[in-house]
C-alpha cells in the first residue's frame, strides 16, 4: 500500500511531519489531518505516511537490546531453575512491552481513523457551508438580476413618460403662441374699436352741435323759413339716429371683443398653468434619472436592448 505513494508526496508529507513535530517540541505528535493540510496531499497518503514516521519515532525513541540482558547472565551462574525462571519472566517482559506497543499501534491506529472521521466530518460541514454560500450567491445574484431588469423597466417607463411629457409641452406651448396671437389680435380689434366709438362719439358731437345751430339759425328765422328749419332739423335727427345706431353696434361690437379678450386670457392662463404642470413633472423625471446616475442617452440605449 505504502508502495504506490509517489516519492515527492511521501517527502512532502515526512517533512511536514517533522516541522510540526518540531514546533510542539517534540512533546506530542501531530494529527494527520494537520500534516495532511501543511502537506497538500490526500487523507489517504497522509495516514499511511504517517503511520510508517511513528512507527520510525518510536524505534529511534526505544532502541533494541542488543546484548545479553545482565538478569539472564547472573541466573546462568546460579542454576538452571533460575535461569528458567528469568527466561519466563523476560518472555513476559517481552509479551507485555509486544502487547504494549500493540496496544500503542492499536491506539494510534484509532486515533488516525477518529482524525480521518474528523476531517471527513469536518470537510462535509465546510462543503456543505460552501454549497450553502453558493447558494446565497446564487439567489443574490437572481435577485440582483431581477431588480436590474425591473430598474430598467422603470427607467425605460420614466424615458417614454418624459418624451410624452416633452412632446406634450411643446404642443401646449405652440397653443399658448396661437392663443397669444389671438390675444394680441383681440387687443388690436378692441383699440380698433375704442377709435371708432371715438370718431362716432366726436360725429355726435358734432350733429348735436350742428342741431343746435340749425336750433339758433331756425329762432333766428323768419317765420316763413319755419318749414325749411324743420326739414333740416328732422335730417339732422335722422342722422343723429344714424350715428346713434352706430354708436351702440360700435359698443356692442367693443363689449364683443372684451368678452373675446377675456375667454382669450383665461384659456392662456389655464394653458400657463398645464405648462407648468408638465414642466414640473418633466423636472421630476429628470430628477428620478439624476438619482438612478444613468445618463438619458445610455438609458435609452439599454431600454431598447431590455
Amino acid at each position: 500500500m505504502s508502495t504506490a505513494i509517489p516519492a515527492d508526496v511521501r517527502d512532502r508529507v515526512l517533512q511536514a511531519a517533522q516541522e510540526l513535530y518540531e514546533q510542539n517540541g517534540r512533546e506530542s505528535m501531530p494529527t494527520v489531518d494537520a500534516v495532511r493540510r501543511q502537506a497538500r496531499v490526500d487523507m489517504n497518503a497522509a495516514s499511511v505516511v504517517m503511520r510508517e514516521w511513528r512507527r520510525a519515532q518510536r524505534a529511534q525513541s526505544v532502541p533494541l537490546a542488543v546484548t545479553v540482558p545482565e538478569a539472564v547472565t547472573q541466573a546462568h551462574s546460579t542454576a538452571l531453575v533460575v535461569l528458567w525462571q528469568t527466561a519466563q519472566q523476560l518472555a513476559n517482559e517481552s509479551l507485555r512491552a509486544a502487547q504494549a506497543a500493540w496496544e500503542t499501534e492499536r491506539s494510534e491506529a484509532e486515533r488516525d481513523r477518529q482524525e480521518i472521521a474528523d476531517a471527513y466530518e469536518r470537510q462535509a460541514r465546510e462543503r456543505e457551508q460552501a454549497q450553502a454560500l453558493l447558494e446565497t450567491a446564487e439567489r443574490t445574484h437572481q435577485e440582483a438580476a431581477q431588480t436590474l431588469a425591473e430598474v430598467r423597466a422603470a427607467l425605460a417607463e420614466a424615458l417614454t413618460r418624459a418624451e410624452r411629457a416633452e412632446a406634450r409641452a411643446l404642443e401646449i406651448e405652440y397653443r399658448a403662441e396661437d392663443l397669444r396671437a389671438e390675444l394680441d389680435r383681440a387687443h388690436q380689434d378692441h383699440a380698433r374699436a375704442r377709435t371708432e366709438t371715438a370718431s362716432l362719439a366726436g360725429e355726435l358731437r358734432q350733429s348735436q352741435e350742428a342741431v343746435a345751430a340749425l336750433r339758433a339759425q331756425r329762432d333766428m328765422t323768419e317765420a316763413g323759413k319755419t318749414q325749411e328749419v324743420e326739414r333740416l332739423a328732422q335730417a339732422a335727427r335722422l342722422e343723429r339716429d344714424q350715428l346713434l345706431g352706430e354708436l351702440v353696434a360700435a359698443r356692442a361690437a367693443t363689449a364683443k371683443a372684451q368678452e373675446d379678450t377675456a375667454e382669450a386670457r383665461e384659456r392662456a392662463a389655464g394653458l400657463a398653468g398645464k405648462l407648468e404642470s408638465e414642466q414640473a413633472h418633466g423636472a421630476a423625471l429628470a430628477a428620478l434619472l439624476a438619482r438612478l446616475k444613468i445618463p438619458a442617452g445610455r438609458a435609452s440605449g439599454d431600454g431598447e436592448h431590455s
